[in-house]
């Protein structure tokens, strides 16, 4: 056993060192690209990871799959996570924890990576590089803005997948779809919450993420400590991005689930505080923090390592 462990220790490495390589090679000078390409690896491993935390979150903001478990008996007003996440695995199976995945990988893959691009671009462009809490905010706003306008469509086909309400056979069958029952309206609807959460989140991360990592002592960025630290700036950077932004996805999810239900974005917190108080806007508030700021760090720690190996730093 140890000598097979010893051999396949060395195996990864060179596995690693092959996949940097080619790297160098595709995106030869290009730091734009360099950033796209290690921003769109970095959001697919945590992608993939993460999805059954995103596709929980749906569910427990989604009307009809809180009434369907609040209709089994001992659950009633008591609907939580781990509820939503047995009654998928028992009704299911294992595996229907990462529906959506698809939509969610066309979404996040080149959303990360541009996500990525534009903001190291404007960094290089605007900042020294080491851009005040201002700068950082103004740059991750922007940045997120950017890839939410361009993605919006998939996002729409990605909740409601992940709902379990709508029946498509794929991305494009689904995109088709909802264009010609509800037009470019159906494909953009929930933009206005969507960029409400997710440009604050990436300001907000940012310039917790950039100021923690300002704050620690320059020996953890290196070595062996420097990927755990990085996680760790992250963890702590999107613990408080989450609770600031969650309302707005929970308005986002109500309005690309139900598009013919809610009229604007005022009609969705009207009913949301008639029928659940405050704590109406923090629905699927565990599982979205679970997987927001640990997709984030994960992305950013792989991110971080990427670009030094690649030497875009």
């Amino acid at each position: 056993m140890a000598n097979v462990e010893a051999k396949s220790k060395p195996t990864l490495k060179v596995m690693a060192e092959d996949v940097v390589t080619d790297i160098k090679e595709y995106v030869g000078n290009s730091p734009v690209l360099k950033a796209f390409l290690a921003g769109s690896i970095s959001g697919t491993c945590s992608t993939v990871l993460f999805q059954p935390l995103d596709l929980v979150k749906t569910r427990l903001q989604s009307s009809s799959q809180v009434a369907t478990m609040s209709s089994r008996p001992g659950l009633a007003g008591t609907i939580g996570m781990m509820d939503i996440l047995s009654g998928i695995v028992q009704r299911e199976h294992m595996f229907a924890l990462w529906k959506g995945m698809t939509p969610s990988l066309t979404r996040c893959v080149p959303g990360v990576g541009l996500y990525f691009a534009s903001m190291h671009w404007m960094k290089t462009t605007f900042t020294d590089g080491r851009p005040t809490p201002a700068q950082a905010m103004t740059i991750g706003v922007a940045a997120r803005s950017l890839s939410g306008i361009c993605l919006i469509p998939i996002t729409v086909v990605k909740t409601r997948v992940e709902s379990g309400e709508y029946a498509y056979r794929g991305v494009s069958d689904a995109l088709k779809m909802i264009y010609r029952n509800e037009g470019l309206r159906g494909l953009s609807c929930g933009l206005v919450p969507t960029l409400f959460r997710d440009a604050p989140f990436s300001g907000l991360y940012l310039v917790f993420y950039s100021q923690i990592k300002q704050a620690l002592p320059k020996e953890l960025m290196v070595g062996d400590l420097a990927a755990p630290t990085h996680f760790t700036c992250g963890l702590l950077a999107g613990v408080l991005a989450s609770l600031v932004t969650q309302p707005a996805d929970v308005i986002k999810t109500k309005m690309q689930l139900y598009p013919g239900r809610y009229r604007s974005i005022l009609h969705v917190m009207v009913f949301l505080h008639q029928k659940y108080g405050v704590k109406g806007y923090f629905k699927g508030l565990m599982p979205r923090m679970l997987r927001r700021t640990l997709i984030a760090a994960m992305a950013w720690t792989i991110y971080e390592q990427l670009t030094q190996s690649i030497g875009l730093k």
